[in-house]
């Protein structure tokens, strides 16, 4: 049986989330919120499930560059890991530094950084069209002539060390403060403090920020956010909320030139008041209703069962195709959508449980087609138009409160 046993991060992952959590209690230290929580799981959910359908194409993308585009042959060697790893931590300073410098970029990297809450749930908080582009930015390295395997290999490590940074229980670290991004480091990143604004963008080495003149160390407590916050847990508002904001400025910048050259322009550019005019024009927040026991219980439930759909996914991914692996997949992104609206307490969130039952029943028709599921399929669409009322009654009752 083929499986990809790169589904037991998420595991091993939620796991480390929960360890941290619980140090935190036995420290008496509030770093966790069980909203941004949510919501940071969300992003990272959906991530995971987007990220089976890009990686097999950056697989065969990067294996043709090497094969036809390669500018050196680099010999097999030890030391080339090393440079290898450098060139992997280099790539990824420029990404991370243009993520924060350049509009167009900072629509997809800057819902990293929309939670308040600082901690292992916050790394977690990485977007589908994030990962495309991060991996175009990798693509220089079989260009450079780096073997594709090796790239896939490196990029698996790298890409695990930043987790271990996305917290504040862990202080100063001596010595690897010079050489390493720390949590410390990372911390300063993260924050909205006028005095950390766009510093430490390094991954695993600092050195690129002492290099190049956006280092700065942890001085002063820090606000964790962005410098206007969000106040919505929604998870399409989190999505698209720049992209639409970028696209007004466009709309209203005078001059062809202008308007091309806006999008990669610095973020500061855009108009802050933009951003209210969107949100009285599109979004009906709730984000600060209180969530009760009750509902938290419901959210928690939907998000277990959410991680355990998206665990056995990856897990049997070379079983799943294509209408079986379309249904899991919708039905994973609605159910991230469900969980924002349900932290907003969003009477259509009904709506979306509809869509998720009927995603259900068309996947278990998929597997197992009969005559049964389909009977089943329909007296289930009869029964939500006949009993609506009641349903959307029930559900907010017992569900919504």
């Amino acid at each position: 049986m083929q499986l990809n046993w790169l589904a037991l991060a998420v595991p091993l992952f939620l796991l480390l989330m929960w360890l941290e959590y619980r140090l935190a209690q036995k420290k008496a230290i509030t770093v966790h919120s069980f909203n941004e929580s949510i919501a940071n799981l969300n992003v990272g959910i959906a991530e995971r499930v987007c990220d089976l359908l890009t990686t097999a194409l950056f697989v065969y993308w990067y294996q043709w560059i090497f094969e036809h585009h390669r500018l050196f042959n680099i010999a097999s060697a030890w030391w080339i890991w090393l440079l290898l790893f450098l060139a992997t931590d280099f790539v990824w300073y420029w990404y991370h530094r243009w993520g924060h410098e350049v509009s167009a970029l900072w629509g997809v990297h800057g819902i990293h950084h929309q939670s308040e809450d600082f901690n292992y749930t916050v790394s977690a908080r990485i977007t589908m069209l994030q990962a495309v582009i991060r991996g175009g930015f990798w693509s220089v390295l079989p260009l450079l002539g780096f073997d594709p395997k090796a790239v896939a290999i490196m990029l698996l490590i790298h890409g695990a060390y930043p987790f271990f940074t996305h917290t504040q229980l862990v202080g100063k670290l001596g010595w690897l403060e010079y050489l390493f991004v720390t949590p410390s480091h990372h911390r300063v990143h993260h924050s909205c403090n006028t005095c950390y604004l766009d510093k430490n963008y390094g991954d695993v080495l600092i050195i690129w920020d002492k290099l190049f003149g956006t280092f700065a160390p942890e001085t002063e407590t820090p606000k964790y956010g962005i410098t206007k916050p969000l106040n919505s847990y929604s998870f399409l508002w989190q999505h698209f909320h720049f992209i639409l904001e970028l696209a007004v400025a466009i709309q209203r910048t005078k001059g062809i030139r202008r308007k091309l050259t806006l999008p990669f322009r610095s973020p500061e550019a855009i108009d802050p008041r933009i951003r209210s005019f969107l949100e009285r024009k599109l979004l009906r927040t709730n984000h600060n209703q209180i969530v009760s026991e009750a509902l938290r219980r419901n959210i928690t439930i939907n998000t277990t069962i959410t991680l355990l759909v998206l665990f056995f996914t990856i897990l049997f991914e070379h079983y799943i195709h294509g209408i079986a692996f379309a249904l899991l997949f919708a039905w994973i992104i609605l159910s991230c959508i469900h969980n924002g609206a349900m932290l907003e307490q969003k009477q259509w969130v009904l709506y979306l449980e509809y869509i998720r039952l009927n995603l259900v029943l068309l996947l278990a028709y998929a597997i197992f087609p009969s005559f049964t599921i389909l009977a089943l399929h329909a007296s289930s669409l009869l029964a939500c138009g006949i009993f609506h009322k009641r349903i959307k009654a029930a559900y907010s009752n017992y569900v919504l409160t």
